[in-house]
């Protein structure tokens, strides 16, 4: 290893780098020890622990319900899984181009975003992402609440009428599951991180195996998997088929585009650049596909066993599991669904936001504030109303913030890789005056690239004539934002250090 020419911090050969001294930054006002660089002694995740997160955070309801909205809007299975893989293989390469800083400089997302939007500027895509975060907070919350329910009803009979009438459509009884569930979440965020990598590391296996066991005893008990993968969907040709294909495959990507900003916040802790690739390469796409086909699988045989049920509740899992006579099998069922959820939302929902928030007001907000901070808007957000209906779920909230973030995407990965070659000051990214302080720490010029991306994507919402672009939101906010970022930098380029090498 050796020292760069400020000696400020340490090159490793594997190509990480660390501060030498902390005393530089520790007294900064955008400084406390939750943004702060991880010493390369304390990034131990291996290959197993970004395998691990990525299982816990696809195995979730949504993911298990995200074919059955393909398939309402005309596609047959295959056809829905392929959208799927489709998706999440093209989301995985702004991924891993944003898992590098993280790796290398130990630094969380908004940290990184200091270098391209400025020390001031980098609350603009935090707080983007934080909102997002909150809202899909709400989400997972609100299904985890739901799981609890129905186990309690499981033990306790008389658990659905316990408190008598309803309150906004739902008994007392659900709101009192939903908060609980949500207090789970908050407790884990106090824990730190430590105990979410322990959560992950266990709740990946379970709660796979326990769905594989799930579609044994589905199959099991409908002689077979039913008559929904021999439909053929009502695409009779591709002019058909395109113009739901594009926006669902934009919405695949969106399902994962807020990941795809802030992954520096878990590859901060990577052992190596390899490590934290392969875990993720091997296990994002592979288990969002495989967990959708069961959920398609799953709710092909309910179709069998409970021809009773709505064709929209056969797609729930916590409804089909609510249909069983086994109170022992619904209790496991049930606790697997909430293991499951927690882990989602703990590491895909809080972890960016708390981390988010903190980087508004380091000195007044810490890791933990930031996460309670993150409950209590997704709460706000009404998750209850954004999953009431599954096309709007889909169309609408996932179409809807992908260009936003595509925008983001496009902004720092042309900054890292393009502008700066990699290369970024570590201690400047923590000092008001330093190299990426701009124009009174904003950088105007990605600025203006995320606003025209956000607008050029979301301007189909107004104007029907121009619809396609807002089908292809994420793809366009991230080429026009990439382009735009890029071109201002060498057109005008910041004074000073800016983009300065390391």
């Amino acid at each position: 290893m050796h020292s760069d020419r400020n000696s400020e911090t340490i090159n490793h050969p594997d190509g990480r780098v660390e501060l030498r001294d902390y005393a530089a930054i520790n007294t900064s006002p955008l400084y406390n020890e939750d943004l702060a660089p991880v010493p390369v002694a304390k990034r131990d995740w291996t290959t197993y622990n970004f395998a691990a997160l990525w299982i816990s955070m696809a195995h979730c309801i949504p993911t298990y319900m995200l074919a059955s909205g393909l398939i309402a809007a005309g596609m047959n299975w295959w056809q829905a899984l392929v959208t799927i893989l489709l998706g999440n293989t093209i989301v995985l390469i702004p991924i891993l181009l944003n898992s590098h800083p993280g790796t290398k400089y130990g630094i969380p997302f908004p940290v990184f975003a200091r270098a391209s939007y400025g020390v001031y500027g980098s609350n603009l895509p935090a707080l983007m992402r934080a909102i997002v975060a909150c809202g899909w907070f709400g989400i997972q919350a609100w299904i985890g609440g739901e799981a609890l329910h129905t186990l309690f009803k499981t033990i306790i009979p008389n658990w659905q009428t316990l408190l008598g009438g309803t309150i906004g459509g739902h008994t007392p009884t659900e709101w009192i599951s939903f908060l609980l569930f949500w207090g789970m979440n908050i407790w884990i965020i106090y824990r730190g991180m430590d105990l979410l990598r322990a959560v992950e590391n266990w709740a990946a296996p379970y709660v796979l195996v326990m769905t594989a066991l799930l579609l044994g005893w589905a199959i099991w008990r409908a002689n077979g998997l039913g008559t929904l993968l021999s439909e053929t969907g009502r695409f009779n040709s591709l002019a058909e088929f395109w113009p739901v294909f594009i926006p669902s495959l934009t919405a695949m990507i969106g399902f994962w585009a807020t990941l795809s900003l802030n992954m520096p916040d878990f590859t901060r802790f990577g052992r190596s650049q390899r490590e934290q690739t392969v875990g993720q390469v091997v296990a994002l796409p592979t288990t969002m596909t495989v967990f959708a086909a069961m959920g398609v699988m799953i709710t092909s045989a309910a179709i069998v066993i409970y021809p009773q049920m709505k064709a929209s509740e056969l797609w729930d899992p916590l409804k089909v599991v609510g249909q069983f006579d086994n109170v022992f099998v619904i209790a496991v069922s049930m606790f697997t669904a909430v293991v499951a959820t927690l882990a989602v939302n703990i590491a895909a929902n809080v972890v960016s936001p708390a981390n988010d928030f903190a980087n508004a007001f380091p000195k007044l907000i810490s890791f933990r504030t930031g996460g309670l901070i993150t409950g209590l808007l997704g709460i706000a957000m009404q998750p209850w109303k954004l999953l009431a209906d599954p096309s709007a779920y889909i169309f609408t909230w996932l179409n809807g913030y992908s260009g936003g973030l595509g925008s983001i995407a496009g902004v720092l990965i042309a900054d890292y890789w393009l502008v700066r070659n990699k290369e970024l000051r570590l201690a400047d990214l923590y000092q008001p005056h330093g190299a990426y302080s701009y124009s009174g720490g904003w950088n105007w010029r990605a600025v203006i690239a995320t606003v025209i991306g956000c607008a050029l994507a979301w301007v189909g919402l107004l104007v029907p004539a121009l619809k396609p672009l807002y089908d292809y939101g994420w793809f366009v906010g991230f080429g026009v934002s990439a382009l735009l970022h890029y071109a201002l930098m060498k057109a005008v380029p910041p004074l000073g250090a800016a983009v300065a090498k390391a």
